[in-house]
């Protein structure tokens, strides 16, 4: 995509191990360099992580010389733990994530998305499932230890199988570390960095004014669907059997991160429940829009009753919605609408839901 979008650009890619060294044991080269040639272009500089104290001489180009950068990379744990410069007020951060069904068009499909995720390589495959199991082995274990994140690698596995187990649901860290052998702090450091390498995300329990007493665990989603259902061994994804629903809920998930990031709405995004286990699976904004989502294509009394719970601690939500499989639209007595998720992400990204 950089190379497309900055076609006539200085490139620095530090996948080259030639680039990687020069610049880790002599980083005032970039500036030194650049300065010589004096470019009136783009600087992109790919996988940032890898030689953090280029920031430096990047701040100093943009403060002193008017350069411009495009700087990517993968994680932002080897930054922030390195006490890197982060350009505070110099730079606009933009995050890419996997496929969204706005990008697709006409070539998403809902049930091979559910069963191989949101990755480019892994949706648009014609073997799908090499290429997940490949980028397991490869990335999520080896690349992990590589970057010397965790020296305890069959742990770190164990708890890779127990987050996706586990996904769109509370974290409870010591269960999960009783089941991987290790303690909580283990099990939070963990979670932390898949947070960190941008492979997950919690999502916090909204706690605004609350009535009742409420639950405050977040729940966490691994970033891609089509990982979670090769290291839970899920098989394949289907409407009406068990793991569907919990697929569903990972990938709109997903499509609520891309609209509010791409669209640059940037709404707060939190769920709701009660500790008597009543529930919402998303809040948009501050309580303006509370969504809870289905993986059914007949929806029955009993999946509203989170929906109508929440009107009664918090009177002021503007909409609510049932997202599911079923074809037609329709609106309950009490005002909750119960939509197709594809009809609602329509409407979301036409900018009808929120704004």
């Amino acid at each position: 995509m950089l190379h497309h979008v900055f076609k006539d650009s200085i490139w620095i890619d530090f996948l080259k191990s030639e680039e990687f060294v020069k610049y880790t044991n002599n980083p005032e080269r970039l500036r030194e360099e650049l300065i010589a040639e004096n470019p009136k272009k783009i600087v992109v500089i790919d996988e940032i992580q890898k030689v953090p104290r280029l920031l430096d001489e990047a701040h100093w180009l943009i403060e002193n010389k008017k350069f411009t950068f495009a700087l990517c990379g993968s994680s932002a744990r080897k930054l922030k733990r390195g006490h890197a410069n982060l350009l505070g007020g110099r730079a606009i951060r933009f995050e890419l994530f996997g496929l969204c069904s706005k990008e697709l068009g006409s070539k998403f499909d809902l049930n091979h998305m559910l069963n191989f995720g949101y990755m480019p390589n892994h949706y648009l495959s014609l073997d799908p499932r090499r290429r997940i199991r490949s980028y397991i082995s490869d990335y999520l274990k080896e690349e992990i230890a590589a970057q010397g994140l965790t020296r305890n690698i069959p742990a770190f596995s164990d708890f890779l199988r127990a987050a996706a187990l586990g996904d769109t649901d509370q974290v409870s860290y010591s269960t999960i570390a009783r089941d991987c052998g290790v303690n909580p702090d283990t099990v939070k450091n963990y979670y932390q960095i898949l947070t960190d390498t941008m492979l997950g995300s919690m999502l916090p329990s909204f706690t605004r004014r609350e009535k009742r007493r409420i639950s405050k665990s977040p729940k966490f989603y691994l970033f891609d669907v089509g990982i979670v259902n090769a290291l839970a061994k899920r098989g394949n994804i289907s409407l009406g059997n068990e793991v569907f629903g919990k697929a569903f809920e990972n990938w709109f998930f997903h499509e609520l991160n891309c609209h509010r990031n791409y669209s640059e709405l940037y709404y707060y995004l939190a769920f709701w429940r009660l500790t008597t286990q009543v529930e919402v699976d998303f809040i948009l904004g501050d309580m303006e829009v509370a969504l809870e989502v289905k993986g059914t294509d007949r929806v029955r009394k009993d999946h509203l009753e989170g929906l109508r719970a929440i009107i009664e601690d918090h009177p002021n939500i503007r909409s609510r919605f049932l997202i599911c499989c079923e074809a037609k639209k329709r609106v309950t007595d009490d005002g909750i609408v119960i939509i197709n998720a594809i009809e609602f992400l329509d409407m979301l990204w036409a900018g009808q839901i929120i704004s």
